[in-house]
């Protein structure tokens, strides 16, 4: 069946009016399609990564490479899911600056919004499984976001990251 926008209106979970290219920081949560274990295996309360699952952590810790105005937290892959913590902060060229990556003409995406980052990230993953796998359909559609407010919030947010492998047989994502 053909998408008609008219019949199939898909509701958007993100905030509405927010503005997704502001500072601050996000609380991430990016599920594999139909949570399938693709990244590796828990084994004793940690996570081993399988190939896909390296290739998943190499590409989130190339995201400030890509978005020069991102810093990494605290994040874990898990066999099939990632939970993530991104700050967006101001940008050199909100400031009238200039990057070295813009000054050297390299690859620097047009769209600074939450949802460019993680659109990014997702094409760079399944690129290798295409290339490397059966796999076709490797993510659930969109993404979970959560804005952290504070502190307390942040410091609780890490924490369940942190401990994310420990807890996997009580996770609401485990298979």
């Amino acid at each position: 069946m053909k998408y008609d926008p008219e019949k199939h209106k898909r509701r958007s979970i993100r905030l509405e009016g927010y503005d997704y290219t502001q500072e601050g920081l996000y609380f991430i949560t990016i599920l594999c399609f139909q949570r399938e274990n693709l990244f590796g295996r828990i084994k004793e309360r940690k996570i081993i990564l399988n190939d896909g699952g390296r290739v998943a952590s190499s590409c989130w810790e190339e995201i400030p490479t890509h978005f020069p105005q991102v810093s990494l937290h605290e994040y874990v892959i898990m066999p099939n899911h990632l939970h993530g913590i991104l700050e967006i902060r101001p940008s050199m060229e909100s400031k009238g600056e200039t990057s070295f990556a813009q000054r050297a003409n390299t690859f620097s995406s047009p769209s600074q919004t939450l949802g460019s980052i993680i659109r990014g990230f997702k094409i760079g993953v399944t690129k290798w499984f295409r290339n490397h796998t059966n796999i076709i359909n490797l993510w659930h559609r969109n993404y979970h976001e959560h804005i952290i407010r504070d502190i307390s919030y942040y410091h609780r947010i890490s924490e369940y990251i942190r401990t994310n492998p420990e807890k996997w047989e009580e996770d609401c994502y485990w298979g």
